[in-house]
């Protein structure tokens, strides 16, 4: 790792003293080093939660029940909060987004948002494929009750093969309608660019106080930037527009809840990485074009 860095390179360029406090050794520069020890393992945990909370958590509607929640009060008359299993894990993208742009700067940020859009078209795309594939009759899956009591599907007629019936909870699981899909990309890239931008100029902003300050002020805006753009493109015309802004609106209170209590999370990862990877980058000279190639 360099550490033959410019006068210039204390000051970061705009003659302010960043603060690097509690992380004792740590240098403060607006240059990334040649290498980084974890930054690989950071952005494979991120693409990794990405996948998983589209693929596992996405395709789940739960809910809370909520017994001292006021009744006939919005957005749960009857106390039920209605949401999507997947924001239990997806705001874990964010807190990952929020630590790539605080130790690695918003140029090593974005080349892993584009990595994970790219998995996430890949994804989108085997997807595809695979549910349009023909279902074998006799393959045996969950569903088809493994040789004892068939679904509840099954009971009422033997006539029904097998794998038609693993292809039918396949086909709910993995078979998004292409709006859904669309939407949640163009809403990712959006939302976590947006994430990435606040949180770099609001780390110059604060001279590298405050670290809560720009993981929840950036998670505000870019979680406000996906719900924006999200839901409508996902159901509208398919939902009461009542009920995509009621979704809207306290999905992304939720996340942002979520993105608030997992501060201490953030904190303590945080400030292991800066101290392993003894460098804590300021983005003073940064190109922040999405499209832009640059490491640094």
């Amino acid at each position: 790792m360099e550490k033959d860095q410019t006068s210039s390179d204390q000051s970061l360029d705009r003659g302010a003293a960043f603060d690097t406090d509690p992380y004792d050794g740590i240098q403060a520069t607006s240059h990334a080093p040649v290498t980084f020890k974890y930054y690989d393992f950071v952005m494979a945990a991120f693409v990794a939660i990405l996948l998983l909370s589209n693929i596992i958590g996405a395709a789940k509607t739960t809910f809370v029940e909520v017994p001292f929640w006021p009744d006939g009060l919005w957005p749960a008359s009857d106390g039920v909060f209605v949401y999507g299993a997947g924001i239990l894990f997806f705001p874990l993208g964010y807190v990952i987004g929020d630590v790539l742009t605080e130790i690695y700067g918003f140029a090593r940020a974005r080349r892993v948002i584009w990595t994970g859009f790219a998995a996430m078209l890949f994804l989108a795309f085997m997807s595809y494929v695979v549910v349009a594939l023909p279902p074998f009759d006799d393959w045996r899956c969950a569903a088809s009750g493994f040789d004892g009591q068939g679904p509840l599907t099954a009971r009422g007629g033997g006539d029904v093969p097998l794998g038609q019936i693993c292809q039918e909870t396949y086909v709910s699981v993995f078979g998004n309608a292409w709006r859904i899909v669309a939407a949640s990309i163009i809403a990712f890239w959006a939302g976590e660019f947006v994430n990435s931008y606040v949180m770099a100029n609001m780390k110059v902003w604060t001279k590298g106080k405050a670290l809560w300050t720009r993981t929840i002020g950036s998670t505000v805006v870019g979680q406000g930037v996906d719900s924006l753009i999200f839901y409508p493109l996902a159901f509208y015309g398919i939902w009461s527009t009542e009920l995509v802004v009621t979704v809207m609106i306290t999905n992304w209170l939720l996340k942002v809840f979520w993105e608030a209590a997992l501060t201490p999370v953030t904190y303590f990862v945080v400030g292991k990485l800066k101290k392993a990877e003894g460098v804590d980058l300021f983005d003073t000279d940064t190109d922040f074009s999405p499209f832009s190639t640059k490491k640094a």
